[in-house]
């Protein structure tokens, strides 16, 4: 799978250093959209957010955001999740280009969500593991 470094317009909106905002890059680059809004969108929907013995703060554009935000945040622009690994079923779906389809997606893989535009990895570094990294499951958006 080819790879295209990107930072989703970070740089541009005036961001600097390392972060772990995969979340926010992903989805500002799939979808098209400025990386500052797709950043406010996450905090926003993160303040509803209520803590638990698993969760210990809230999720953050910059620093991490928890699976139930993504989900929120992806529905409200529009991008269905379809998932391709179920418990007991191993990994079925890599992150090759043969094994995912055409498109604009964000690709959720282990610790990691990242932006694939008809095959291209399109990220900070390249991700694929030489194409053997597992795929839990891919939005896409809903026409």
């Amino acid at each position: 799978m080819n790879f295209i470094y990107d930072d989703g317009g970070r740089e541009a909106a005036g961001f600097k250093g390392e972060t772990r905002d995969c979340v926010c890059r992903a989805i500002a680059i799939a979808a098209e959209m400025p990386y500052k809004e797709v950043y406010d969108l996450i905090n926003e929907m993160a303040k509803t957010e209520r803590s638990s013995k698993r969760r210990r703060g809230k999720s953050n554009a910059r620093t991490g955001v928890y699976i139930s935000t993504i989900r929120k945040v992806m529905e409200r622009l529009g991008w269905k999740w379809h998932p391709t690994m179920a418990i007991g079923k191993g990994c079925t779906v890599h992150l090759r280009k043969d094994e995912l389809p055409s498109g604009r997606l964000v690709v959720s893989v282990s610790r990691h969500e990242v932006a694939v535009i008809d095959g291209v990895v399109h990220d900070t570094f390249d991700c694929t593991r030489d194409g053997s990294r597992c795929v839990y499951g891919y939005y896409q958006k809903v026409n």
